[in-house]
């Protein structure tokens, strides 16, 4: 089996977000064992020019669909970032991990070359697939989902390292 473009970025985007969806249950439990409001954990952030925890689930999830569609050459799906609970966020994930299940190795391996652009506040970048993928997208993918597993730890849910690369 070759290693692609799509074994890249599918599998991992999928993985990662399933042990995203794990820890917010994780984190759902912790909150009402403790009597700890669930949007007190929803809204923390780890320094005062961060984004919050619900913040950094929405932006890996835009992360994995966009970059996905990219290198697919297809449109962006657009989801409103209206997310209030666990359940919300799961459920965005959820939705997430099967817009990118839909995608085969077809579809994505030999974008290495494709176009890519995008504007993010209110600058274009410009990439070529593979540079976007393993120089762009994939750390600012781990970047939030870390950074989502660090505001968890931090507020105290007993989580660790293999909860966050799940099993292997």
């Amino acid at each position: 089996m070759s290693f692609g473009m799509y074994q890249a970025s599918v599998p991992a985007f999928v993985t990662m977000l399933n042990n995203l969806s794990a820890i917010l249950a994780k984190a759902e439990v912790y909150a009402a064992e403790r009597k700890i409001a669930p949007e007190v954990l929803l809204n923390w952030r780890l320094a005062p020019d961060m984004f919050p925890f619900t913040r950094q689930i929405q932006v890996a999830s835009d992360l994995a669909k966009g970059t996905t569609a990219r290198l697919a050459g297809r449109e962006v799906p657009s989801y409103a970032d209206e997310e209030k609970s666990f359940a919300d966020l799961k459920a965005r994930i959820a939705k997430t991990v099967k817009f990118i299940e839909g995608f085969a190795p077809k579809d994505i391996d030999g974008s290495e070359g494709r176009d890519i652009s995008l504007t993010i506040g209110g600058q274009e970048l410009r990439f070529k697939g593979e540079p976007y993928l393993v120089h762009f997208a994939l750390p600012n993918f781990y970047f939030h989902a870390t950074t989502a597993y660090a505001i968890l730890r931090r507020c105290g849910v007993e989580i660790g390292k293999r909860d966050f690369i799940g099993q292997i």
